[in-house]
């Protein structure tokens, strides 16, 4: 195992799908430091410096658009689970909230330990949405932190965190690749202290856009702006990135090849079999995606995607968790959907400046998902900049000349227009769209139930299909419930045409 320099970050990831539903604090406490190893040496005794947890699907899709106090209950319970996790583990260590932000459905926590806060002078975020009409109910956050180590060289290294969620399906892996892009091209840093475009308020949605393009812009030099890659900054990219073992799903006799929980490793059984057929590793190995990152080696069985009977049977504390069968849902190939890359050095950085990884590891289930936590643990060196090579970058693609600042739901840019103001066009509640206008008005219904937004007749399908959009609210049906119309695979019997995808 590698040994931990002084100045090294030791930093602790967690990505983990909520399926909309508010975390178990305790049973979740009780292994959110599963992937940082408990062994004899030194690191094992030393809490993170610096801990980023990337949450999708955080809470109902009503809730996270419309944000506030409709999300709060949801983040809160995270730092809960922070706190709770660090109590049980070390005495007299605390941690602060340096960073929560959120897209739609997906967000990111960076919390640092009091002592090492006090040495990370700049903090930054950016979002970008993704999924239908790049409303956000995909999407990816970032934050970049500056580190400055404590002594007399104070050398400072910057430290890029990306929580991300891409598309769905089987045989949407270009798709995928296309949101790796859109991060890459769209999820840009500003230069702190530089100037933001000026938005006039009150044009409504047939009024030219407001923002200048990039190149025709007085408020930003192109030094200004920043992407997720920079010569000098690490890379962490952690979510439910929703690559598959297969590029279409699987028949009913498909599952009688799904890995067992007890399988030899030379059994066909054994998962080590079904990883040689991973999306990810493919289109990373063949530069289509994901570009100059890398992974740890997986050693745990997929993520994705366990029956409601893994979920009860994971809520039974009397049942070993050893003895657990892993129960697969028929209608999806079980694939490693949750994982976590990273740029092994960056090109800006002394030679010797390569992340070294300690523990990548799946959490157990719990019941409130169908999807298994991911966490990594890893050294990362802080060392001072090369000389000569500082400009050097490695990021695939540029930053999109349309690019603007924020984090607001852009639905004027993906052509979904608001009713008024623009920036109402985030109170999004999806019991008041109107699929033949494509307009959005707040509701005067109360909210639906947290419970409301899956639905138990369709969980087979994966219950982010939807039929229609309706014009008025169904009680205890959400309008994302494919059980509102019949519906088929490849057709919806609606004006929009094809079923989207959510």
């Amino acid at each position: 195992m590698p040994s931990k320099m002084a100045d090294d970050i030791l930093l602790y990831l967690l990505t983990f799908n909520c399926a909309r539903n508010l975390v178990d604090i305790d049973r979740f406490a009780d292994h959110f430091f599963d992937a940082l190893p408990l062994t004899d040496t030194s690191i094992s005794q030393s809490s993170p410096d610096v801990i980023a947890v990337s949450l999708q699907e955080v809470a109902p899709i009503a809730y996270a658009f419309l944000g506030g106090s409709f999300l709060t209950p949801y983040l809160a319970r995270w730092n809960q689970v922070v706190d709770q996790a660090v109590a049980r583990r070390w005495k007299d260590v605390h941690y602060v909230n340096l960073l929560t932000e959120n897209v739609g459905m997906t967000a990111l926590m960076v919390f640092a330990r009091s002592d090492v806060a006090e040495n990370i002078s700049t903090t930054a975020s950016a979002c970008v949405g993704l999924g239908l009409q790049q409303m956000g109910n995909k999407g990816a956050v970032g934050a970049r932190l500056t580190y400055t180590s404590p002594g007399p060289d104070e050398v400072s290294t910057d430290l890029t965190l990306v929580a991300a969620h891409l598309a769905p399906m089987e045989d949407a892996v270009h798709q995928r690749n296309d949101d790796w892009r859109a991060i890459v091209e769209r999820l840009v840093f500003e230069r702190p202290g530089t100037a933001r475009p000026t938005h006039e308020t009150g044009e409504t949605a047939e009024e030219p856009e407001r923002t200048a393009l990039l190149h025709e812009s007085t408020s930003h030099a192109p030094e200004d702006l920043r992407g997720i890659f920079i010569p000098t900054s690490y890379l962490f990219l952690a979510g439910d990135l929703n690559y598959r073992t297969s590029d279409a799903s699987p028949s009913k006799q498909d599952s009688a090849r799904f890995p067992q929980a007890h399988a030899d490793p030379t059994s066909a059984l054994h998962y080590s079999h079904l990883l040689k057929e991973d999306q990810l590793i493919r289109e990373m190995q063949q530069s289509r995606t994901f570009h100059g990152l890398s992974e740890a080696p997986i050693t745990f069985p997929p993520t994705y995607k366990y029956t409601s009977a893994a979920r009860q049977a994971a809520g039974n504390t009397n049942l070993d968790e050893g003895a657990q069968e892993w129960l697969w849902t028929s209608t999806r190939w079980p694939s490693w959907c949750d994982r976590v890359l990273y740029l092994e050095s960056p090109p800006g950085l002394d030679r010797d400046a390569q992340v070294k990884p300690l523990a990548y590891k799946a959490l157990p289930l719990f019941p409130t998902s169908d999807h298994r936590a991911v966490g990594f643990s890893a050294l990362v060196p802080v060392r001072p900049a090369s000389q000569g090579v500082t400009t050097r970058t490695v990021a695939p693609f540029p930053i999109d000349s349309k690019w603007r600042p924020g984090c607001e739901m852009d639905l004027e840019r993906s052509g979904v227009h608001g009713n008024g103001k623009w920036k109402d066009a985030m109170s999004i509640h999806p019991q008041r769209l109107n699929a033949d206008k494509q307009d959005f008005s707040l509701p005067a219904a109360p909210m639906p139930a947290a419970d409301d937004i899956r639905c138990e007749s369709c969980e087979s399908r994966e219950a982010t299909r939807y039929s229609r959009l309706s014009k008025a609210p169904v009680e205890g049906i959400s309008v994302f419930s494919p059980c509102q119309d019949v519906w088929s695979d490849e057709k919806a019997d609606i004006p929009n045409g094809p079923v989207p995808e959510l």
